[in-house]
């Protein structure tokens, strides 16, 4: 599974948590929508640090970052590398 399969995933299961189950789009806002609350961007965090090595304590941490499949993608792409 490449990194936007398992970020899609790990957003998809995320939002079925939260009871939301209809399609969404890449590009599509999480956290700024209101579809994910602040506690889910700490779960979005956390899940970056351990898949993928991301230290926010280097790299800074702000929602825009994460507030898309697209956007967590470029983040990875940027300053990740995949652990397991």
């Amino acid at each position: 599974m490449d990194a936007r399969e398992a970020i899609r995933a790990f957003v998809k299961d995320l939002l079925a948590s939260k009871g939301e189950t209809a399609a969404f789009e890449d590009a599509a806002s999480l956290l700024l929508s209101g579809s994910l609350q602040s506690i889910d961007a700490v779960e979005i965090a956390l899940f970056l640090e351990q898949e993928y090595a991301i230290d926010f304590s280097v790299v800074g941490f702000d929602e825009a970052q994460i507030d898309s499949v697209d956007a967590i993608v470029s983040l990875v792409e940027q300053h990740g590398r995949r652990i397991s």
